[in-house]
């Protein structure tokens, strides 16, 4: 019987092992128990927790999420601008603990597990959606053409950690920000 009070610590440790996991061997197609084992708990323990692979997975997906979230709630502590908040959401999209080797990784078999799986294909649309609407919102201001602009930066933040995912040499964070960041002057000047 698992000890009380373990729940969140073993669950936390679960979804960081999954993200590792599938980022590490660049598959969806790992076991619980390779899960379980790196996390430090037996496969039984993790399915207490989730019940099967799929809810793991989705775990994962949403540990990659609420990563991001945090990034995006601390960037824009101090953002006072729409210009700043825009350039705050593109930092934290690059965030180092986002933009990790095996967090891109894992987030890319996310994008190809959101293609047949419905649970994973609505996370996906959460995020899409609330990434474009923030840029759209900060960008009304200060853009004669936002929703082009959002597009724009939505689709580039994506390529980038496509590209990221897919080469040999790393890109850092403080390179991907500037790409972005570069795009975004091109689409709206520096002002």
């Amino acid at each position: 019987m698992p000890k009380l009070g373990q729940e969140p610590i073993r669950r936390a440790a679960l979804v960081k092992a999954t993200i590792a996991e599938v980022g590490e061997t660049g598959s969806l197609s790992v076991t619980v128990s390779q899960i379980a084992k790196r996390a430090g708990m037996s496969s039984a323990l993790a399915h207490h927790y989730f019940g099967g692979k799929d809810q793991i997975l989705h775990a994962g997906m949403l540990g990659i999420l609420r990563s991001f979230s945090e990034a995006v709630r601390k960037e824009m502590a101090t953002a006072r601008t729409p210009r700043a908040k825009i350039e705050a959401i593109i930092r934290a999209s690059f965030d180092p603990d986002c933009f990790a080797a095996t967090s891109v990784a894992a987030w890319l078999n996310f994008y190809v597990q959101a293609q047949t799986d419905p649970e994973a294909q609505r996370l996906l649309r959460i995020y899409q959606r609330r990434l474009h609407s923030t840029l759209l919102a900060h960008l009304r201001p200060i853009s004669l053409t936002p929703e082009h602009h959002a597009q724009i930066l939505a689709a580039l933040i994506d390529g980038v950690y496509l590209r990221q995912a897919l080469r040999d040499g790393a890109l850092g964070s403080s390179e991907a920000t500037k790409i972005v960041l570069s795009t975004l002057n091109t689409l709206i000047g520096r002002a």
